[in-house]
């Protein structure tokens, strides 16, 4: 049986981001991965504040390389559209500390690229391979069942496992860990596509975000890529789909009842066909337990509409290499305290956010036509992924700060 200091489940951007930093540690790390990468994903609209995770783990010069060679769309803000009304946020223009710039991707080339980057920094990576049990032997080392796409059935055993399986979900399946989410179940329906926007107020910069003109609770992605493409997705509770219709028709059904989204895309064509996805809001009783910690998507996911999947994947990586490598040397870290509870911090704080879009709130402050400088560049900070910022007070106390912001934004209407 092969002997690792720590396995990783799934090689997206938590696994290559962990799996880099625990081999820059000198440690013997291996990555299994269910899928051959390239391999198509959603969650290609990054958050500035990825780049400091990209960064530590050696991974930035990469990415920086790649878009150098307009491999990758430059990414400064966010844009929202309701109705007529357009409005934006400048990332770099924000009340918290740390980068204000990133990149639109496709993750099929972007997960790639990290991959690659982060085997030349010493992580084993083994695709085709399926984790199908977990146990522990005699020395409380964690064994794993594997098979392959070749057929063959064999153990590996480490002293710690990180499950950065995304919606794999590998560990909380295995481990009976999953709960409902406290969110309605929502569908996604989406595809590439090559957009052919002539309109000189679509900033390609920008990911732009726009409300349904019927339901307030029904909205569009659109994520420019550097070729001239763009991902399209409609998000809404299952309810507004027709389940008698193909993904596609239910996707361009919803556009075309959106004029100015309409407009937009005029002579727009689908570069593949429209996948759906539904019930994706995931939770767990815990994101840790006896060797092992659950990273990104795996232990919870919110909602796309802020684009914080990515940077919660990355955020917990960072959070828990330093935890990992000191129980690797003996100490007894407080998961619970030193990974669980501050991690939880800002996904609570997008949780806010998110509900607060859903049910008018945050869409009130957003497309308010009067606006604090003071307190956009707070707001600015979080859609910029920086929620984890408790001297911002939008993170310190962000339901309360919220409701008073939208009620101070509907007087002043």
């Amino acid at each position: 049986m092969e002997h690792f200091d720590v396995i990783i489940i799934g090689a997206g951007p938590a696994g290559s981001c962990a799996g880099a930093m625990l081999a820059r540690a000198g440690k013997r790390v291996l990555c299994v991965e269910k899928q051959h990468f390239p391999r198509f994903s959603i969650g290609e609209s990054l958050l500035p504040h990825c780049m400091e995770f990209l960064a530590a783990a050696g991974l930035e010069p990469a990415l920086q390389q790649q878009a150098a060679s307009q491999g990758f769309q430059f990414k400064n803000g966010a844009a929202f559209l309701k109705h007529d009304f357009r409005t934006a946020f400048d990332f770099t223009d924000k009340f918290s500390p740390g980068p204000g710039t990133t990149f639109q991707v496709k993750r099929a080339g972007f997960d790639k690229l990290l991959a690659d980057a982060a085997e030349q920094q010493g992580l084993h990576i083994r695709y085709g391979v399926t984790v199908n049990d977990i146990s522990y032997n005699a020395n409380d080392e964690v064994v794993l069942a594997i098979s392959d796409d070749k057929g063959e059935d064999y153990q590996l055993s480490a002293a710690f496992l990180l499950d950065a399986s995304g919606f794999g979900r590998v560990l909380p399946r295995l481990l009976d860990l999953e709960v409902p989410s406290d969110f309605p179940v929502r569908q996604a329906c989406f595809c590439h596509i090559r957009d052919g926007i002539t309109d000189p107020r679509f900033d390609r910069n920008k990911i732009l975000i726009t409300v349904h003109s019927d339901y307030q609770d029904v909205w569009f992605w659109l994520i420019p890529f550097s070729d001239g493409s763009c991902s399209l997705g409609v998000v809404g509770k299952q309810q507004r789909f027709e389940p008698a219709l193909p993904a596609g028709e239910n996707l361009w059904r919803h556009v075309k009842q959106t004029p100015e989204l309409a407009a937009l895309l005029a002579n727009a064509t689908a570069l593949n066909e429209v996948q759906t996805l539904t019930g994706y809001s995931a939770n767990v009783r815990t994101l840790h337990g006896k060797k092992f910690a659950l990273l990104g998507n795996a232990g919870e996911f919110l909602d796309p509409v802020f684009s914080s999947g990515v940077t919660i994947a990355l955020r917990s990586a960072a959070t828990a290499v330093p935890l990992v490598l000191r129980e690797l040397a003996g100490e007894q870290p407080d998961w619970q305290q030193e990974y669980s509870k501050p991690l939880r911090k800002g996904i609570d704080t997008f949780r806010t956010f998110v509900t607060a879009w859903y049910d008018g709130r945050f869409q009130d402050v957003i497309f308010s036509e009067r606006r604090n400088s003071g307190v956009t560049a707070m707001i600015s900070a979080i859609l910029a992924g920086y929620a984890w910022d408790t001297n911002n007070p939008y993170v310190a106390e962000t339901e309360r700060r919220l409701n008073v912001l939208r009620e101070v934004c509907l007087d002043a209407e």
